[in-house]
């Protein structure tokens, strides 16, 4: 099966649209969500929506933090901007959006993958994987051979080397990773609708589950048309130029 995995779309629906269109081109079979559907942008239902609407084709989702705190389901301290755009999104959802974001599970364990959206150490208190050490603990409660996440929303893959170490890899759009299944591997899929490298475009990643391959793609869309909603809907001139690449 070939999986698209997509993790912080952020209410952008935009850029969820153009991702799914790629995916569905190369040859995506089903999809997984690994969290943070709504949060900093202008389509919060829309978005949940979409994802509502690929029906058998979603294999597998999990809650990210923006989506427990729209829904109540967390009390985890945000800054200023994002706690605003949290108490302008949840209004937004309606009874079947917000039920679907409140059933979410954190972790989900899947054969020899574990799907989650920040770290499999501790996921209700979604902490950071952004070292090795990090990646390491997340693979150790894990204990499968990959897992697969988001929250940090530049992309990194970090694989078990024949020494033992854990060892971060860049990787670049459009070439496909052997990830074999004789070493431990995580990925970090990066963001769909919010990316922070001062770049614009959509990150999405593909694995495929039969060759052991995974590869990272990074989608043209509309960003000023999302950047332009979110000027209108009052939020925080920051979420805006972040996916204009001006932030």
């Amino acid at each position: 099966m070939k999986l698209a995995l997509l993790a912080d779309i952020h209410s952008n629906i935009e850029a969820l649209d153009a991702c799914i269109a790629h995916a569905q081109r190369e040859g995506a079979e089903a999809f997984a969500v690994l969290g943070d559907l709504v949060g900093y942008g202008a389509d919060p239902g829309p978005v949940v929506d979409r994802i509502l609407g690929l029906g058998a084709a979603l294999h597998v989702a999990v809650l990210g933090n923006h989506d427990a705190a729209a829904v109540g389901r967390s009390d985890e301290p945000m800054n200023d901007e994002a706690q605003a755009a949290i108490a302008w999104t949840t209004p937004q959802l309606n009874d079947e959006q917000r039920g679907f974001l409140a059933q979410l599970p954190l972790v989900v364990r899947d054969d020899d993958v574990t799907w989650v959206h920040a770290s499999a150490d501790c996921p209700e208190q979604f902490p950071y994987v952004a070292s090795a050490a990090d990646a390491r603990a997340s693979l150790a409660a894990a204990d499968t051979r990959y897992v697969f996440c988001g929250h940090v929303h530049d992309p990194t893959l970090y694989y078990v080397g024949s020494d033992g170490r854990l060892t971060p890899f860049w990787p670049t759009p459009g070439v496909a990773i052997p990830v074999g299944r004789h070493r431990s591997w995580l990925g970090i899929v990066g963001s769909c609708g919010q990316p922070r490298d001062g770049r614009t475009g959509a990150w999405y990643a593909m694995f495929d589950r039969a060759r052991a391959r995974l590869s990272y793609h990074r989608v043209a869309y509309d960003a000023a048309s999302a950047a332009a909603k979110i000027r209108r809907a009052g939020l925080a001139e920051r979420f805006a130029l972040q996916i204009e690449g001006l932030a």
